[in-house]
């Protein structure tokens, strides 16, 4: 199966190595995998912010490159996915790509759902020894109404515990220009997160959510607490 590999603007930045352990993951599992290098933002930022038009005109290039081939997308995050299968349509509704933007989005998916719901894996082979706890993200769990898929494949990750902590569906604060404009709110929204994580005697939360556990990360930095924060795809590919 041949994958387009769909890497949002701040894991390019910032975590690079999610980016190369998530193509790691699915050539274990027999993928053929491609990155257009010219890829850039699929738009999500500027239409959080309220500039609709320039994101229509960034979304417009994305689609371009994506809209020539038949392959799947898949992307290290739930909120980009989330962005480009709910946000897409409505942005071009009744334009003369609509049918395009309905292919893409059949084709567009965060990897937890890729591998359980198209792949049709759920053991990986991975093995990370450590008690966790899992970070429902709100893109994951309210937009593209992932909540089993990660927790299945965490489950047969070996060595690792894997304890919920309470409000798991509470978001974490981040909420991209949220944070910037309401910081005490976001810190306060980070804080009762961490502690809730804690409580369960974890060594690590994991998301599929980059974004989220930036967020996290520079609260746990901060307060140099014993957590650490851990994307979906680094677990998958660590111990093997």
């Amino acid at each position: 199966m041949r994958v387009q590999l769909f890497i949002p603007c701040f894991v390019d930045q910032l975590f690079p190595s999610t980016a190369l352990n998530m193509i790691k993951v699915l050539e274990r599992l027999g993928c053929e995998v491609a990155y257009n290098q010219e890829q850039t933002c699929c738009g999500q930022p500027a239409f959080n912010a309220g500039f609709q038009n320039e994101a229509k005109v960034v979304a417009e290039k994305f689609i371009r490159e994506n809209i020539t081939h038949s392959d799947y997308l898949v992307a290290p995050s739930a909120s980009c996915t989330g962005f480009v299968c709910n946000y897409y349509p409505q942005l071009f509704d009744n334009s003369s790509i609509h049918n395009q933007i309905r292919d893409l989005k059949s084709r567009t998916f965060e990897l937890s759902d890729f591998l359980v719901n198209v792949l049709k894996v759920e053991d990986i082979g991975a093995s990370f020894p450590m008690k966790a706890t899992y970070h429902d993200s709100c893109a994951a769990l309210r937009e593209c109404k992932i909540k089993e898929e990660p927790r299945k494949l965490l489950s047969n990750v070996g060595g690792l515990e894997l304890v919920e902590m309470n409000d798991v569906e509470t978001c974490c604060g981040f909420g991209g220009t949220f944070s910037v404009k309401y910081e005490p709110i976001s810190i306060a929204m980070a804080d009762q997160k961490v502690n809730n994580a804690m409580l369960t005697g974890a060594e690590a939360i994991i998301s599929t959510d980059l974004s989220c556990l930036m967020h996290l990360d520079g609260y746990i930095q901060k307060k140099q607490l014993p957590i650490q924060t851990f994307h979906l795809a680094d677990v998958l590919a660590s111990g093997w």
